[in-house]
């Protein structure tokens, strides 16, 4: 690899965390609400704690920019680099969104952005994903699960369609880390503990306190 080719990985290695580290919750909150959803709820910059504290709109809005921190980094860097590479670029937004620079080493869950990068890379399994993902919050009301269950099938899909070495690894590890940043969702699950989502038609008017995040 030449040495302009290094320093073009380099570049858009640390783009792409930049991107990832954009805490969409939060500029959205401020912005246009006033409110800095840190301080409401679950505490979380991600798309559960933005429709719990904001609404629907707002939540929406976060979601299609965590997504989009995703989706780019990863269709410039499957159209540049080899999938060697391409897969670290891949990565690091949703180390950004997880652990972002602008908010100290905070940040959401990652599943929001890691679903960009599947979208990105194997369109059919974000697909699948996306249904089994509404059908498990429709029977289970349970975002964390839901959010779970689709980690953990993306390394599955990915190796039933056949794709890369590199995104099968690069699979397992963004399930790894999903899972290690659900941990606590994990244990409230265990224990019964975990607040359930409302749905429209739902008369459970208890508030969710321990979504899965995005």
């Amino acid at each position: 690899m030449s040495a302009l080719g290094i320093a073009a990985f380099v570049a858009m290695l640390l783009l792409a965390y930049l991107v990832g580290s954009i805490p969409f919750g939060l500029v959205v909150g401020k912005v246009f609400y006033h409110v800095d959803v840190r301080e409401h709820g679950s505490g979380n910059v991600g798309t559960t704690n933005v429709v719990r504290v904001l609404g629907k709109k707002a939540g929406v809005a976060v979601l299609v920019g965590d997504m989009l921190k995703g989706v780019v980094p990863a269709v410039i860097a499957a159209h540049f680099f080899n999938p060697w590479l391409a897969i670290f670029i891949a990565g690091a937004p949703v180390v950004g969104h997880m652990y972002s620079v602008f908010l100290k080493g905070s940040g959401g869950k990652g599943v929001a952005t890691g679903a960009g990068v599947v979208l990105a890379l194997v369109p059919l399994a974000f697909v699948i994903l996306i249904a089994v993902w509404v059908l498990f919050i429709l029977i289970t009301r349970y975002v964390s699960l839901a959010s779970l269950v689709a980690a953990f099938l993306v390394p599955v899909l990915v190796f039933a369609f056949g794709n890369p070495l590199p995104y099968e690894i690069a699979a397992v590890l963004i399930t790894v880390v999903i899972f290690w940043a659900h941990r606590g969702n994990i244990r409230r699950l265990i224990a019964g503990s975990e607040n359930r989502v409302k749905l429209p038609w739902s008369r459970d008017n208890s508030a969710l306190v321990g979504g899965g995040g995005s």
